[in-house]
């Protein structure tokens, strides 16, 4: 259930166990003929006596508020962002000439309602304008808020993260927040593999038979260095380099997912080292 925070706090307090179960691991245990609490929670108690019991991480309860606030932060952000694609998709929707203009930059937005002649898609443009400046200015309270409780968490491991090309304030809120404990990972492969960079393999009679568990893992880990190879290319000469290499060898959706994972694995060294982002070393490698 989702409302798991107040029973690992009462487990806590009372000094009992509290074990945490991932949804899609226990919905892949939990597979048979008949279902019921009985059945369900003999699964679970011979899952535990054999150490194969699926654990999720949980997480700790003075820092659950600002990660949930950062996540909200992410949906509020999402939701801009469908509010200038409607500007966009109305404009193509009436066949109008390009608006020519980056909408998101507030001072572009100003006029755009005019470039449609009907009143009432006028006024439809009018509302998504003044929720897009609504969503600005929530969004830039919110990260403001964010960023200076993070450099009161661990300044330290968020000025690192930082010291990575395509990494902003705002990722690092998000990678600093959702890892919490770099040391809970140990190996590199546990980490990635929890970020959702690499796909678990079925293989059969030493045959690969494809890929399964993609949806395992943290999605907001995945979508952070997704965005981080994506804006890591333009910063650096080598890094659009190293890119190039990649596209030409496997195209550009696959490189993305490359890029992303060595970015994965060199946010795993540079935090479980305690150093900053070298990033010739991170290109040769």
């Amino acid at each position: 259930m989702f409302t798991w925070y107040w029973l690992a706090d009462l487990c806590s307090q009372e000094g009992i166990t509290f074990v945490l179960g991932p949804a899609l691991y226990m919905k892949a245990s939990h597979g048979g003929k008949a279902k019921n609490d009985k059945i369900d929670a003999h699964k679970i108690a011979v899952l535990l006596r054999g150490g194969m019991f699926p654990q999720a991480y949980v997480y700790p309860s003075e820092m659950r508020a600002t990660r949930d606030l950062l996540r909200r932060r992410c949906h509020l952000a999402r939701t801009r962002a469908e509010l200038l694609a409607h500007l966009q998709n109305t404009n193509s929707q009436y066949n109008l000439p390009e608006i020519g203009k980056r909408l998101a930059n507030k001072a572009n937005r100003e006029d755009v309602a005019e470039h449609f002649s009907d009143p009432s898609v006028r006024k439809a443009i009018e509302v998504d304008v003044a929720r897009i400046a609504h969503y600005d200015q929530v969004l830039g309270e919110v990260e403001l808020y964010l960023t200076r409780s993070a450099k009161t968490d661990d300044v330290q491991t968020f000025a690192r993260l930082q010291s990575v090309p395509g990494i902003g304030q705002i990722l690092a809120l998000v990678i600093l927040d959702e890892i919490h404990d770099i040391q809970r990972f140990p190996r590199v492969q546990d980490f990635v593999s929890y970020c959702r960079l690499v796909k678990g393999a079925k293989e059969s009679n030493g045959k690969r038979l494809g890929t399964a568990g993609k949806k395992i893992g943290n999605v907001h880990l995945r979508w952070a260095f997704a965005e981080a190879a994506v804006l890591f290319i333009p910063q650096s000469q080598p890094g659009k380099a190293y890119f190039a290499k990649l596209e030409h060898q496997h195209g550009k959706a696959k490189a993305l997912t490359v890029l992303a994972h060595k970015l994965g694995r060199a946010v795993y060294y540079m935090l479980t080292r305690e150093q900053a982002f070298d990033l010739p070393r991170f290109v040769t490698a």
